[in-house]
């Protein structure tokens, strides 16, 4: 590194982040030489690295077959799996792919003006399974003209001995550490849904932030409410908070686990997206016992059964997911018993099932 003047200066901790970051890389292509299935991740992205490091692990356990992170450009005879479409289309460019392998790409979701789309007749040629989470996607993929006997869908899944209800004491602990007020109901959002990896001010409109905020603006009439938020690139949602003074909270986490503290806090949590692949928080909800409002996105036409597990509204129904989150903060008994039955659903997303799906749907008929 330089100092101001165009001198050479040491910097360890840097010199040892590279170094760690160059062993890992060693060591995760040593290994790809014994592995069935490498699954490429992108940089950076801790969402797809979480996805696929819950796949692997639940694969070793099971003992079905060799799986990891890896590298491809060495690989010859492999199941190579792409956890999302940025692995697999970078600069605008698909990377090259070995004859003499297997490839699965992930593609989570899509939007029309998705510019990726120009490549689906190349890519129905060179990819031998296409996965999605949800039947929204797949759809989506049909229309754009993907081959429809090529995709597989096999939805996302859920740590339970992570994302689990806490007792009262446990819960009133949190809202004291995450300094949350007491006598408030608490709405979370922890979706990223900010353009970019700054500020956030631009809005990430698929994600629905705006609608959210009219959403908890109708809210505020109503009931006492504080907005509880996590994650990068918050700063449209906390801009538009405050201007209507809506009192918020937001903090960004070191580790992915104590999402599970994050959610256990809540009163209610709402998803307003207008396009989505799962999301995560679906099914995080039910396992820590969180009564949801949700757009009719992603997974959430299979998961949600309405007013028995969830409420869907329609895209941009602010109207509608204002009325269906009154319902919940109003009726003790039907939030019991949306909360009873969504701890009934989430036993089939363990991540123990999902795996499972994703060896016979995928892994399986790719080995035959």
């Amino acid at each position: 590194m330089l100092d101001k003047s165009g001198n050479v200066i040491l910097n360890w901790q840097f010199f040892k982040d590279k170094m760690f970051d160059f062993l890992l890389k060693l060591k995760r292509l040593l290994l790809s030489f014994n592995l069935k299935v490498i699954l490429i991740v992108e940089e950076g992205n801790w969402v797809i690295y979480w996805i696929s490091s819950e796949i692997i692990n639940n694969l070793k356990k099971l003992k079905l077959i060799k799986a990891d992170i890896g590298y491809s450009f060495l690989a010859k005879k492999k199941i190579i799996h792409f956890g999302s479409i940025n692995c697999l289309i970078k600069s605008n460019k698909i990377i090259k792919l070995r004859k003499s392998n297997k490839h699965v790409l992930t593609w989570f979701h899509i939007v029309p003006s998705d510019k990726r789309l120009k490549f689906i007749p190349y890519l129905n040629k060179k990819i031998d399974i296409l996965h999605t989470s949800s039947f929204i996607t797949k759809n989506k993929l049909i229309e754009a003209g993907f081959n429809k006997d090529k995709i597989e869908v096999v939805p996302l899944g859920v740590d339970l001995s992570i994302f689990k209800s806490y007792n009262k004491k446990r819960k009133s602990q949190l809202r004291k550490k995450f300094n949350l007020p007491k006598d408030k109901i608490i709405i979370g959002s922890f979706q990223k849904d900010g353009v970019g990896w700054g500020e956030g001010l631009e809005p990430k409109l698929i994600k629905g932030p705006d609608i959210f905020c009219e959403v908890v603006k109708k809210i505020k009439k109503k009931f006492d409410i504080h907005i509880f938020l996590t994650g990068p690139a918050r700063g449209y949602v906390k801009k538009k908070l405050e201007k209507y003074k809506i009192p918020y909270t937001h903090i960004y986490l070191e580790n992915y686990k104590e999402m599970a503290d994050c959610y256990n806090v809540l009163d209610l949590y709402i998803i307003a997206s207008r396009v989505e692949g799962g999301p995560l928080s679906l099914l995080e909800c039910m396992a820590t016992g969180i009564p949801i409002v949700t757009t009719k996105v992603g997974m959430a036409l299979y998961l949600i059964e309405n007013e028995i597990n969830g409420f869907m509204s329609d895209i941009d129904d602010i109207d509608q997911l204002f009325l269906n989150s009154i319902k919940i903060l109003k009726n003790f008994d039907l939030r019991k018993k949306i909360i009873n039955n969504g701890f009934k659903t989430i036993k089939k997303y363990s991540w123990q099932n999902v795996a499972k799906q994703y060896y016979f749907k995928i892994y399986k008929k790719l080995l035959e």
